[in-house]
């Protein structure tokens, strides 16, 4: 029995050594494996405070540029009024200097038709001085004249409508006071009161802009 005993010890005791190694290295793989574990979630954490900064931050900048977007939005409306503005004022100062050119070509020669219109006057007059009984062919000289007055007068009359020149002879017409200027009221049997009774001078207008009033006697009640 003894041998036996002997045998068991001596077959157990080479493995002892192995056994307490074991136990002995066992608590440092167990703390290293906690470590590691810890660490895992240590990273973890990082990279999930990470991305939430990342986050914090591209909202912010996001923000920014909204804000940036809406002050430039602002800043290009602002300027296309201006523009638009601007563009409609060029517009009308053009339109505005192209009727004044327009109207210096139409009405720059009044001054000059002014003083035609005193020599119309003159001819009118000296043909209606002129005795139609004595205008015959027994008195040549006196026929030559009154038909060469004539025909200077008509002449004078188509120059005068060609350069827009009209004229105003507005007898039996209503008074209108941008036309005609009154000399005198009365009363006249059969006519309408406001009409024009008698002309005393022939008016003018020049491109349908009164030149000249037409001088006018007025028929008043009686």
């Amino acid at each position: 029995m003894a041998a036996v005993a002997q045998c068991v010890r001596g077959a157990l005791r080479p493995r002892l050594p192995l056994l307490s190694v074991a136990l002995r290295t066992s608590p440092r793989l167990l703390c290293a494996a906690t470590q590691q574990k810890s660490t895992g979630q240590n990273l973890e954490e990082d990279q999930s405070q990470s991305q939430n900064e990342q986050k914090v931050e591209t909202s912010s900048a996001e923000k920014l540029l909204a804000e940036e977007k809406a002050k430039l939005e602002e800043q290009l409306k602002d300027v296309t009024d201006k523009y638009k503005r601007a563009l409609a004022d060029a517009e009308n100062v053009r339109q505005r200097s192209q009727k004044l050119v327009e109207e210096a070509k139409l009405y720059g020669i009044q001054s000059f038709c002014k003083d035609l219109l005193e020599v119309a006057d003159i001819l009118e007059k000296a043909t209606e001085s002129v005795p139609k009984e004595e205008i015959k062919d027994d008195n040549p000289h006196l026929k030559s004249l009154y038909e060469g007055l004539v025909m200077t007068e008509m002449q004078i009359q188509k120059v005068f409508k060609k350069h827009g020149l009209m004229r105003v002879d507005p007898v039996g017409a209503k008074f209108d006071p941008y036309e005609h200027e009154a000399l005198f009221h009365t009363p006249v049997e059969g006519r309408e009161p406001g009409t024009v009774a008698l002309v005393s001078k022939i008016g003018y207008k020049l491109h349908g802009r009164t030149l000249r009033p037409a001088l006018v006697g007025v028929v008043k009640d009686a």
